[in-house]
């Protein structure tokens, strides 16, 4: 992935000299970042996502996430291009995906392709080479051999210590309590996964193939069951994705008694960014599990 120090020098360095951004349209690219379709002088396609410069480090971690995930070559992910500086704008430029209509089978295929993403060597630790973000907050990746221990000591405590101010003091000890009963709470699984790390249905999007692509990915190397859990918290997918996904990797039946505990990371981060509508739920989540 190159590194540039403006989106016109990045262009010229990925197509060539000649090559130049003929027409910039804004399209649909999340709640944090302004996001578009670069049309270029030779008729190809890029899609530029940009944000104050201070968040230079954030597309870089994503474009890190994106090039692990897709060094599985299980499952459509964009190729990252290259991330830099252009005055004010931190930008990172990527693969187009241009619009497709979904194969018959999208759902079925989805689900096999994350499963086999879950199952891809990735070596023993859980964690991630360097820290990344989720969402536009810190998420901390440095390695530990016990998932239980990382989902504790990397995912909750952080997320708690953000949160702090916004909670009352029985969900403060709730959390607390959570937390120290973590061990008995979740099992060390049989084998790591390199999961997305943020894969709801705003992060699936039908590539060019009519196959689903993972986008915006905020990925470790974790439980894969952190992974489906994150799918079902704003909606869900289909249930025939899920029936693809265990026939690839068996999700254990006792996983919908944990599923809420993992989304309460999420759901603690999104009371972070967002605000106290999300406080409900994180109330009833610690105190379900305390």
């Amino acid at each position: 992935m190159l590194s540039a120090n403006s989106i016109d020098s990045a262009i010229s360095a990925l197509f060539g000299p000649s090559v130049k951004v003929v027409d910039r349209q804004r399209v649909s690219g999340g709640d944090i970042n302004r996001a578009y379709r670069l049309e270029l002088s030779n008729g190809a396609r890029v899609f530029l996502k940009c944000n104050r410069v201070g968040l230079l480090g954030m597309f870089t971690a994503e474009a890190r996430g994106l090039e692990a995930l897709r060094a599985t070559g299980t499952i459509g992910v964009p190729e990252p291009l290259a991330v830099g500086a252009d005055g004010n704008d931190a930008f990172l430029i990527m693969e187009y995906l241009s619009p497709a209509s979904r194969r018959a089978d999208y759902w079925e295929t989805f689900g096999h392709e994350l499963a086999a993403l879950h199952r891809a060597e990735c070596g023993s630790n859980f964690g991630f080479p360097t820290d990344n973000y989720i969402g536009s907050t810190p998420q901390q990746n440095a390695p530990m051999e016990s998932w239980v221990a990382f989902f504790r000591e990397r995912r909750l405590i952080p997320q708690m210590k953000l949160a702090w101010g916004l909670l009352d003091e029985r969900t403060r000890h709730d959390l607390a309590r959570v937390t120290e009963r973590l061990d008995a709470l979740l099992p060390e699984p049989a084998f790591p996964s390199l999961i997305h790390g943020d894969l709801w249905s705003g992060n699936a999007v039908c590539g060019p193939d009519g196959k689903a692509w993972i986008i915006d990915p905020a990925a470790y190397v974790g439980h894969f069951e952190a992974e489906l859990a994150m799918t079902e918290l704003f909606g869900g997918f289909p249930e025939r994705f899920y029936r693809a996904y265990n026939e690839v990797n068996p999700i254990d039946p006792s996983y919908s008694t944990r599923r809420d505990l993992y989304n309460l990371y999420h759901l603690l981060n999104h009371l972070n960014l967002f605000g106290l509508p999300y406080l409900a739920e994180v109330k009833a989540i610690a105190e379900h599990y305390a």
